[in-house]
């Protein structure tokens, strides 16, 4: 059989390769033309968005937090400071799983567990490269995460700076405290009350008293600088300049830049804190208020609510179940009394009465009326009683002052009627906000018959009642004041119709210059349609409240070595049927008669003006005037001569 033998064919060979060559010398000027635009578009069209990247990339931002701003009483004496500590913080960039990283930490009890969902949302609501503060290290719990870092990234500890008040409890209401911010807070932000910037080094905010009303001028502006750091973070150069300067370089010189933080300013009360320690001390016990003005100016010398807390237990992080502890215990130690607490005023508005009824001539200041020991309307049966069963006899308007004689004030605020009584009282003080410069305030109440309607629309006995206007004569009924409003309205009585807005802080000082710039007192609306006459009449009644021989207040003011215009009031909390007696040795604790007291000393030149609440006070009708007399003394005559037994 014959074979054929193929030999190649040359030509078509060549063919192939020159289209094989032709497609890959295509793809290669394709691909190469690909390269080239986009080479020029990073190099060209994009440089500046890369460089600038790059940069980014290079350079890590920390944000520095600012000092916050000292508070100082009113004889410089610190209230509130910042000391050293250390903090665990957390950086949420550099975290792999945050929910691990958290109960790793609460394993080592570095941080409570509780916390764990506020703290997962105060992480994430911070941008990335934002420290977030996780909690106070004692020197103890520091050592412990410091031998175990390395199991931690994206935690540290760095000294930091903890808010210290030195005394505590004692001024816990005035003062106030700061804790770590919460989602409300973050709401204010996102409203612009606040701004957010400010605190991205920090995670303490004022939360009451002066703390949260100065927020703004205590905390102070953040600053930051810019560190040098490779691709596994490590920090290879930081900058550092001069407190206050700025140091600003080309990227390309290698510059990095630095902006320290502005402090925040000091904020200088009107408060004493050896009166108010006095104050504190006198009200160790009870639960209540004592309010101490100067006249003159409108300055808060003393704010006391009791019981107090420590607000220290806030600025280190209270856990969950302390805060309830605290919420919820029946004394209530969070609740200030001073501010938010209404109160029947009971006697101690009846200087205010005698006023108003002398501005209205409604009364003859020497014109007696008799005190059987109780008052009844006409055509009604109801008896309206008198503290003092048998009676006063016939007084005149200074002896039902000094004798606190109930049935004369329920003739009195009859002939006054309910509306002149709400005008009065309303434009002296009482029903409204003083407008101090702390939050919280309470506004009292003080009855209108349109109020009662309002408040009472859907029943059908919403009219003002005769009796109703004659047991808000003695101060009972709807009508509530604070103890602020008290001792407002009280130095008010002292100035002689003057009235200044009641005031915490006294003064700013810069604190970074220093310079103090001090706060004018506020003149508010002055009574000057009123008889000077008038006055005088109310100061003396008050005068035989703490000297006559039958003053209310005669016992506690005994011996005093400066004049002192006062006025006792004892308050009902529940109502007595018409046949039932008062037994305080009977009653429940907490359904005792409040004990107030008023006064404002020396006449001749009134320095200070006092209102004390002793809820529940028992002990007698001068349990609140003796605690207004240890006030008095210590302002008056120092400290140290305090009398001790009266």
């Amino acid at each position: 059989m014959k074979t054929t033998i193929r030999l190649k064919d040359h030509w078509k060979e060549q063919r192939l390769f020159l289209s094989r060559l032709f497609a890959i010398g295509t793809i290669i000027l394709l691909l190469a033309g690909v390269l080239i635009w986009r080479l020029f578009q990073l190099q060209i069209v994009e440089h500046q968005f890369f460089a600038d990247l790059s940069q980014g990339n290079r350079l890590r931002i920390e944000p520095l937090p600012p000092t916050r701003g000292l508070i100082f009483d009113r004889n410089g004496v610190v209230l509130a400071e910042n000391l050293p500590d250390w903090e665990l913080i957390i950086i949420p960039e550099e975290i792999i799983d945050l929910e691990e990283s958290l109960r790793r930490l609460e394993e080592l009890e570095l941080i409570d567990s509780t916390e764990h969902s506020s703290l997962t949302e105060l992480i994430r609501s911070h941008r990335g490269f934002e420290r977030v503060r996780l909690a106070n290290l004692t020197e103890t719990q520091a050592a412990r995460f410091a031998a175990r870092r390395h199991h931690f990234p994206g935690v540290d500890i760095q000294e930091g700076l903890v808010r210290n008040y030195p005394f505590g409890e004692l001024t816990g209401h005035a003062v106030g405290y700061v804790a770590r911010i919460s989602p409300s807070d973050l709401d204010e932000f996102a409203r612009g009350s606040l701004d957010r910037s400010d605190y991205a080094a920090t995670s303490l905010i004022g939360r009451s008293g002066i703390e949260r009303s100065y927020e703004t001028v205590l905390h102070g502006s953040v600053g930051y600088r810019q560190q040098v750091v490779n691709a596994q973070g490590r920090v290879l150069l930081d900058s550092t300049v001069s407190a206050g300067d700025v140091l600003r370089l080309e990227p390309s010189q290698g510059g990095i830049e630095t902006r320290w933080p502005i402090p925040g300013d000091n904020v200088v009360l009107g408060l004493d804190i050896h009166l108010q320690s006095v104050a504190q001390r006198a009200m160790d016990g009870f639960r209540g208020a004592v309010v101490a003005i100067d006249p003159a100016t409108g300055d808060v010398l003393a704010m006391v609510s009791a019981p107090g807390f420590d607000p220290n237990r806030f600025s280190v992080g209270l856990s969950r179940e302390d805060f309830r502890a605290l919420s919820s215990d029946p004394d209530k130690p969070l609740f200030h009394r001073a501010l938010a607490g209404s109160y029947p005023p009971g006697s101690t508005i009846k200087p205010f009465l005698g006023l108003a009824a002398l501005h209205y001539e409604i009364v003859e200041p020497e014109r007696r009326n008799m005190c059987p020991g109780y008052f009844v309307l006409p055509g009604y049966s109801h008896r309206y009683r008198d503290w003092k069963s048998q009676g006063h006899g016939p007084v005149d308007l200074h002896q039902a002052i000094v004798q606190s004689c109930d049935v004369y004030f329920y003739k009195l605020a009859l002939g006054l009627g309910i509306d002149n009584m709400s005008v009065f009282l309303r434009d002296i003080g009482f029903g409204v906000k003083t407008g101090i410069d702390v939050s919280g305030e309470n506004s009292g109440l003080i009855p209108t018959r349109e109020w009662k309607q309002s408040q009472f629309s859907k029943r059908e006995d919403q009219v003002w009642f005769p009796g109703e206007t004659v047991i808000t004569g003695i101060g009972q009924g709807f009508v509530l004041v604070t103890p602020l409003q008290l001792a407002h309205t009280t130095a008010m009585l002292a100035m002689g119709g003057q009235r200044f807005q009641p005031r915490l802080v006294m003064a700013i000082e810069n604190g970074t210059t220093g310079k103090v710039i001090e706060s004018d007192s506020v003149r508010l609306n002055v009574m000057s349609d009123i008889d000077e006459s008038h006055w005088q009449e109310i100061e003396e009644a008050m005068v035989g409240v703490t000297e006559d021989s039958q003053g209310t207040g005669r016992v506690a003011m005994r011996g005093t070595p400066y004049s002192v215009a006062g006025k006792t009031g004892t308050a009902q909390v529940f109502s007595l049927a018409q046949d039932q007696e008062y037994d305080e040795e009977e009653i429940d604790e907490r359904l005792r008669d409040h004990r107030l007291f008023i006064a404002y000393a020396p006449l001749d030149n009134p320095a200070i003006a006092v209102a004390v609440v002793v809820e529940n006070g028992g002990g007698g009708s001068t349990t609140a005037a003796t605690v207004t007399r240890k006030v008095l003394d210590a302002y008056l005559l120092g400290e140290n001569n305090v009398v001790q037994q009266y």
